[in-house]
């Protein structure tokens, strides 16, 4: 096949994604069993692993539900890539997040996945406008471990979460979050603070904006 994948192998990561964008989480072995008219649990099985060995998937042994559908799958496929929604997240003063189960959005073939690790997140807030990050967006985070002065960032500080730019200055408070709203005021990094994740892009109606 052009995919590189066996018909089967094709057809089950088929099943995967459609379930995934119908209901917001992957298939269970039972359905995807019965999608692909099969009834044994270690055809799926063996068919799971030589996704995962492809690299088209990725998946923890022994969760139900863990199937994760990489960039290469979604190449294979030639889909859009679906992308979670994990939460709330605050352009104001950190809140903490709520988790929304279930929900996913597709990301069109312009926005480009750099990597695996990326995940959406509303914003509920005000802090950011100037960035043209306004109450009731969805951004799109992507994991990282290493930033830039300048970066608008996902911030957890304990069991809190904020959206702000990221600075690294030569002068007091020399480290800060800065809201894009002058009636907020900046706030001094201490070690409480984890970064999570650039803010790569925005959604605004339904249209993908990049972040100012």
């Amino acid at each position: 096949m052009k995919s590189g994948l066996t018909k089967r192998q094709n057809e089950l990561l088929q099943v995967i994604y459609e379930y995934i964008k119908d209901t917001g989480y992957p298939p269970a072995m039972e359905e995807m069993r019965e999608s692909l008219g099969v009834s044994s649990n270690q055809s799926i099985i063996d068919l799971l692993g030589k996704l995962e060995k492809s690299g088209a998937i990725r998946r923890n042994d022994g969760v139900a539900r863990s199937i994760v559908i990489l960039p290469i799958g979604y190449g294979l496929l030639e889909e859009p890539s679906l992308v979670p929604l994990f939460g709330v997240t605050s352009a104001g003063l950190p809140i903490e997040a709520i988790g929304i189960s279930g929900e996913w959005k597709t990301l069109s073939r312009d926005v480009a996945l750099l990597q695996e690790e990326v995940f959406l997140l509303r914003v509920s807030g005000d802090s950011m406008i100037n960035a043209g990050i306004d109450d009731g967006d969805v951004v799109l985070v992507q994991s990282k471990k290493e930033f830039i002065s300048g970066e608008i960032v996902y911030v957890q500080i304990e069991d809190d979460s904020t959206i702000k730019r990221f600075m690294s200055d030569d002068k007091p408070p020399y480290v800060y979050l800065k809201p894009e709203n002058p009636s907020y005021k900046v706030i001094p990094f201490t070690h409480e603070m984890k970064l999570k994740g650039k803010v790569m892009s925005i959604l605004k109606n339904n249209q993908w904006k990049t972040v100012k």
